[in-house]
């Protein structure tokens, strides 16, 4: 790999207005896109500015460390409802999901505002039709999502353990879960 091969991927990566796959770079650049990738990533580690991979796109971001030295204005905390969030967790563990499906999962009916304000915030998108009678439309996460919420692909979303050790599962299940393991306990010793 030469360092011009290293450069031109700088500069592609740096005049991007959002965050490209190694093949888009590849139509601009010739040479080992992947290994100047990987250099760049290298190169730039500990610095102001990195360069990182999320969901497959590659992008600068400032040092989270960082930030604060950038924030002027108070950023305006936009918060999901607990709808919003459950209906997020739900694409986001099942994807492509139908709303008939974010609703049997959930248990209650999701308002298509809830959708519509995933979407605005680009965290979920249409993905197509599932081959049923009725063809529903499906919803699946955006690369927007993986950025925002710091994860390289679906794959780091935290386990039913890591939820657990972290405090975050509703008591409720947790008291529903149990029983269910008493059942079976009890049906096993039957």
């Amino acid at each position: 790999m030469s360092r011009e091969t290293v450069r031109a991927v700088e500069a592609v990566l740096f005049a991007a207005t959002e965050p490209m796959t190694a093949e888009a770079i590849r139509s601009y650049v010739e040479g080992d896109v992947r290994a100047a990738l990987a250099q760049l990533a290298a190169d730039y580690a500990g610095r102001g500015v990195e360069l990182v991979e999320r969901g497959g796109r590659w992008h600068f971001q400032t040092a989270p460390d960082l930030a604060h030295v950038l924030r002027r204005d108070r950023e305006e905390v936009r918060r999901l409802s607990r709808a919003g969030i459950e209906t997020l967790a739900i694409i986001a563990y099942h994807e492509p999901v139908t709303r008939a499906e974010i609703e049997a999962i959930r248990g209650v009916q999701t308002a298509k505002g809830t959708l519509d304000v995933l979407m605005e915030a680009g965290w979920v998108r249409p993905a197509g039709r599932r081959e049923v009678p009725g063809r529903p439309l499906t919803f699946a996460t955006t690369p927007e999502f993986l950025t925002h919420f710091g994860l390289g692909s679906r794959r780091d979303l935290p386990g039913i353990e890591d939820l657990r050790a972290a405090g975050l599962l509703d008591p409720v299940d947790l008291a529903f879960e149990q029983l269910a393991l008493a059942v079976e306990d009890e049906e096993d010793a039957a």
